[in-house]
């Protein structure tokens, strides 16, 4: 969890952390987050960023797909200044962004 506040404080910017969601977030994302390539998110490609929209927003969020939903996310793909984007902060600042924490209950 080191990690992922490390990267939400430098990198993205982030001065309050909310503990509980970013628990929340890296619980949701089961063993996956430690395989490597399984653990980033890469805004250059628009397969990984359609999984993001899919299988995050959509799926756990309760988003529906469209232009709030693209601008969020290149949004947080702006902010998250890292070359490699854990995917747990990634989506931590997702759903601030989207304003969707209580989805994530």
């Amino acid at each position: 969890m080191a990690k992922y506040r490390t990267h939400l404080s430098d990198r993205a910017g982030v001065s309050n952390i909310d503990e509980g969601l970013l628990e929340k977030i890296a619980r949701s994302q089961g063993p996956s987050i430690y395989l490597n390539d399984a653990s980033q998110v890469s805004c250059s490609d628009e397969a990984e960023l359609d999984r993001v929209r899919k299988n995050f927003a959509v799926k756990k969020l309760g988003v529906e797909e469209g232009d709030d939903l693209n601008n969020a996310i290149q949004a947080v793909c702006k902010k998250y200044d890292s070359r490699n984007k854990l995917r747990v902060p990634f989506y931590y600042l997702l759903t601030k962004q989207m304003g969707k924490e209580s989805a994530m209950s």
